[in-house]
C-alpha cells in the first residue's frame, strides 16, 4: 500500500502546526504513518481534489480503512484504535508542553486554558466527537423540572473474536486501572484502552496531586475525569470537600462532583478516587427549593432541601472554610444516621456500612454550593439488588447503578434501547408478533393508556421513557416525594 503523498503532506502540515515537530522533521513523520500502518512507500498519482478538505482524523479513518483492505492491519476494534492512537499523537504536544501552555494561558484567562486542552483532547480524537454525535438525546418535562434522556451509542461494541482474545491475553498490573496516570502515552492491548495520545494536566487539590483529563465519550459539555495520582480506592470524607472545593476556586467555570463510594450506590470504578467535571448546568441544578433548615453550629452556610426525586440537602456560602465543616458534619451525620419508623438503618447487624453520599459542587451567584445527595445501599429479600436502587419493574429501561450523572437528572441509558425501543413501537402500533422481551408489560400499559398512531408513537415512548427514569430516581431516593417521606427527612434535617 502506498500512502498519497498529499494527505501525507497534510498531516504533516497539522504535526507541525499542533505538535512538537518542526517542517525538517517531516521526513520523521512520514516514516513513523508508513510504520505505524505497515505501508510501503509514498505515492505523487492522486489529485488534491480527489480527497477534499479531510481533517487529521479522516484522514488517518481513510488510511486504517485502506491498510484493513490490502490485509495490512487487524481489522479488530483494538488494533484499530492502537494505530489511530498511535499517529495522532504526532499531531499532539508532549505532556510537559501541554501542561506548560495550559498554565500559561491559565494565569490570564481560567477558561482560556480549558479551551486550549479541550481543543487539542478534540482535534487529536481523544474526546470522541463523531461518536458523541450517534448518541439519542431529548428532555422530558416532569413535576421536578425538565429531565435529560442520553440513549448511549457512542461507545464502539466489542465483537466476538475481540471478546475472545481478551479472555487469551495475559493479565498484567501495569497500568494498574483505567484511571491510573501511567496510562498517559500507554500504546494499550487487547485488554486495555490505547492512550498514545492521551494527556493530562497535573493541579494540586487539598495536599495532593490530581490530574484533570477530558473524557473521551462526553455525556455533557466538557465533560472531565479528575483523578488521584495515587492509585487508591474511592472514599467520601472531608478531604473530599476540601479537594471539591480546591477545584472550584481554580476552575469557577466548571462544576465538579463525585461518585458514591460504596457497592450499589457506587460508581464504574471504585478502585481508583476521582471525580467528574464539566462546564454544565444540569436539571438537579435548577431543582426548587423545598425546606430551609439552620445548621446552628455554621451560621455563615445557607441551608436547605431540594425538591428532586433524590434527597438532596443544598449548602451555599461565601465561606469556603466553614462550607466544607458544615458539609462534613452533615456527611458524618447521616452516615450514623438511623430512623427505625422510615427502615433506615446506617450500619448492618454484621457491620456493614449503608449510608454514604453523592456530593456535589459548583460557584454560583458569588458562593459556594455544595450538594449533598444521601445514598444507602442497604438490600431486602424484596430488593435484592438494592433498597434504593432502580426496582424491578423499571429494569427494563435502567438496571445499572445509579452514578453522579443520573442522580443530577441526566438518564445514561443503554444502547440496547435502541432497536428495543422501535421494536416497542411497532408492537404498539399493532404488530403483536414481535417478541419485545422485558418491555411487554410496560407496553401493554401503554395500550390501555393511549390510542397509538404513527404520528404519535415517537412522542408518547419518548414520554414514557422520561416517566421510567423518574420512577428509576424516586426509587434511588432514600426520603420519598411524599408527605410520609417529607416528613421522615424533616427528622433527619431536624437533628442537625
Amino acid at each position: 500500500m502506498l500512502l498519497s503523498q498529499h494527505l501525507v503532506k497534510r498531516f504533516i502540515d497539522e504535526a507541525v502546526q499542533h505538535g512538537d515537530y518542526e517542517y525538517e522533521d517531516a521526513y520523521y513523520i512520514q516514516n513513523q504513518l508508513l510504520t505505524y500502518l505497515n505501508a510501503e512507500g509514498v505515492t505523487t498519482t492522486e489529485e488534491e481534489s480527489n480527497y477534499g478538505q479531510l481533517d487529521a482524523n479522516e484522514i488517518i479513518q481513510l488510511w486504517i480503512t485502506q491498510a484493513i483492505d490490502n490485509e495490512l492491519l487487524e481489522d479488530s476494534l483494538y488494533r484499530k484504535e492502537i494505530t489511530e492512537a498511535n499517529i495522532l499523537d504526532l499531531i499532539t504536544p508532549k505532556p510537559s508542553q501541554i501542561n506548560k501552555i495550559f498554565w500559561e494561558k491559565y494565569q490570564n484567562d481560567h477558561s482560556a486554558a480549558t479551551d486550549y486542552f479541550y481543543d487539542i483532547s478534540k482535534r487529536n480524537h481523544y474526546v470522541k466527537e463523531d461518536a458523541i454525535a450517534k448518541n439519542i438525546n431529548y428532555t422530558v418535562p416532569t413535576e421536578y423540572g425538565e429531565l435529560e434522556i442520553t440513549i448511549n451509542l457512542s461507545k464502539p461494541e466489542k465483537d466476538a473474536k475481540q471478546i475472545a482474545r481478551e479472555k487469551a491475553q495475559k493479565t498484567t498490573n501495569y497500568p494498574k486501572c483505567a484511571l491510573c496516570m501511567e496510562n498517559e502515552g500507554f500504546e494499550g492491548s487487547v485488554t486495555q484502552a490505547a492512550r498514545r495520545n492521551h494527556r493530562i494536566i497535573r493541579l494540586q487539590l487539598g495536599q495532593h496531586r490530581w490530574g484533570f483529563q477530558y473524557s473521551p465519550y462526553a455525556y455533557f459539555k466538557e465533560h472531565s475525569i479528575v483523578l488521584s495520582e495515587r492509585h487508591e480506592p474511592m472514599n467520601i470524607n472531608r478531604e473530599t470537600f476540601v479537594n471539591l472545593l480546591d477545584f472550584i476556586d481554580q476552575f469557577p467555570h466548571y462544576f465538579i462532583g463525585s461518585n458514591a463510594d460504596i457497592p450499589i450506590v457506587g460508581g464504574s470504578i471504585l478502585s481508583h478516587n476521582h471525580y467528574q467535571a464539566g462546564r454544565y448546568t444540569f436539571p438537579m441544578d435548577l431543582a426548587a427549593q423545598q425546606e430551609a433548615f439552620q445548621l446552628t453550629p455554621y451560621p455563615a452556610v445557607t441551608s436547605y432541601t431540594l425538591q428532586w426525586p433524590m434527597s438532596v440537602i443544598r449548602l451555599k456560602s461565601k465561606d469556603k472554610a466553614e462550607l466544607i465543616e458544615a458539609a462534613t458534619y452533615v456527611m458524618e451525620q447521616w452516615n450514623s444516621y438511623s430512623d427505625i419508623q422510615a427502615d433506615i438503618k446506617a450500619v448492618s447487624e454484621d457491620g456493614q456500612r449503608h449510608h454514604t453520599v453523592t456530593p456535589i459542587a459548583r460557584y454560583r451567584a458569588q458562593q459556594y454550593e455544595v450538594d449533598i445527595v444521601l445514598r444507602d445501599n442497604q438490600t431486602s429479600e424484596q430488593y435484592p439488588e438494592g433498597i434504593y436502587h432502580p426496582h424491578r419493574d423499571v429494569q427494563h429501561i435502567k438496571q445499572e447503578n445509579i452514578g453522579l450523572i443520573e442522580v443530577m437528572g441526566t438518564a445514561i441509558l443503554p444502547g440496547r434501547l435502541k432497536k428495543e425501543l422501535q421494536d416497542v413501537k411497532r408492537y404498539l402500533l399493532g404488530d403483536y408478533a414481535i417478541d419485545i422481551g422485558s418491555h411487554k408489560t410496560w407496553a401493554d400499559q401503554m395500550l390501555k393508556q393511549y390510542n397509538f398512531t404513527n404520528s404519535n408513537v415517537d412522542s408518547i415512548v419518548e414520554q414514557e421513557v422520561g416517566k421510567k427514569f423518574t420512577r428509576v430516581l424516586e426509587d434511588a431516593g432514600v426520603f420519598k416525594q411524599t408527605d410520609e417521606g417529607k416528613q421522615a427527612f424533616h427528622r433527619f434535617t431536624s437533628k442537625l
